[in-house]
């Protein structure tokens, strides 16, 4: 399984962005071969306007399952939910403790998106 977390850097001890749509990287680990990868999330975080639809179409490309995060939007909560990726919120922490507490089923789930849209 994929699970893609939003973060301010490049390793599992980096913090989480609480933005999702401009965060700063997104990291993705598999947790059958526990491989691990940051991609920068550039392109969308400059973007004029829709960066969370540019970033759930991103997440969704990358064969993601699971999205962790701190905020989510109405329209990337939607491209998401379309895409079949469940997306869970929690507040500042590591990668690796977001992973973590993913594993202890310790996260929230959102049924719905954390924010209006254009938060920043």
């Amino acid at each position: 399984m994929i699970i893609a977390i939003t973060t301010t850097g490049n390793d599992l001890s980096s913090q989480m962005d609480p933005r999702f749509g401009r965060a700063h990287t997104i990291s993705f680990y598999d947790t059958e071969n526990k491989s691990f990868k940051v991609i920068t999330n550039e392109i969308n975080k400059q973007a004029k306007q829709g960066a969370g639809i540019q970033t759930a179409q991103f997440v969704a490309e990358q064969d993601t399952e699971i999205l962790i995060t701190g905020n989510l939007g109405p329209k990337a909560f939607r491209v998401l939910e379309a895409a079949g990726i469940t997306s869970y919120t929690t507040k500042e922490s590591t990668v690796q403790e977001a992973i973590d507490l993913f594993a202890e089923n310790k996260l929230e789930k959102l049924t719905n998106p954390s924010v209006e849209g254009h938060w920043i």
